[in-house]
């Protein structure tokens, strides 16, 4: 089954925008503040800032997967 093929898997979403696709989303952040790490981000919400370092974080792609409630076995 394919999975949200539509996702440029190289773009950076910024705070504020929607989720494109549910999935694995790699984070970094201003590099005083923190490492980089990885978040769970459903499709339809919005990228939040974060609360050290404002709107500096980006997101990207690391996994694409379908939220259970999106998924056809269990509608």
């Amino acid at each position: 089954m394919a999975v949200h093929m539509a996702v440029d898997k190289e773009r950076d979403y910024k705070p504020g925008e929607k989720v494109p696709a549910s999935g694995i989303y790699r984070v970094t952040h201003d590099p005083n503040h923190a490492e980089a790490h990885d978040v769970t981000a459903v499709i339809g919400e919005t990228f939040p800032p974060c609360n050290g370092c404002g709107h500096h974080p980006r997101f990207r792609v690391k996994h694409l997967a379908h939220h259970i409630s999106t998924h056809e076995h269990f509608k």
